[in-house]
């Protein structure tokens, strides 16, 4: 069962193009890691859009969400 729901995906595009809200954080200075918004989108977008058309993501989208955890591991993030 596929849910059309809206999605306001303006700010999303602006943040993917504009490159100003992904810059470094400011939290941290002495680290030079990115947002965690700002990395691993292609396996972002992926895995979203897979957990959105499946009723059931968690089964049948765990490749995609393993390969997204897997990339923000590579950043330092720990999910």
């Amino acid at each position: 069962m596929a849910l059309d729901l809206p999605v306001d995906t303006t700010n999303v595009q602006s943040a993917m193009t504009d490159g100003s809200s992904c810059s470094k954080s400011t939290t941290e200075p002495s680290q030079e890691r990115p947002k965690p918004c700002c990395v691993c989108i292609e396996e972002k977008v992926a895995r979203d859009e897979c957990m959105l058309v499946n009723a059931d993501g968690r089964t049948q989208c765990a490749e995609l969400i393993q390969n997204y955890k897997a990339c923000m591991r590579g950043y330092g993030f720990n999910v």
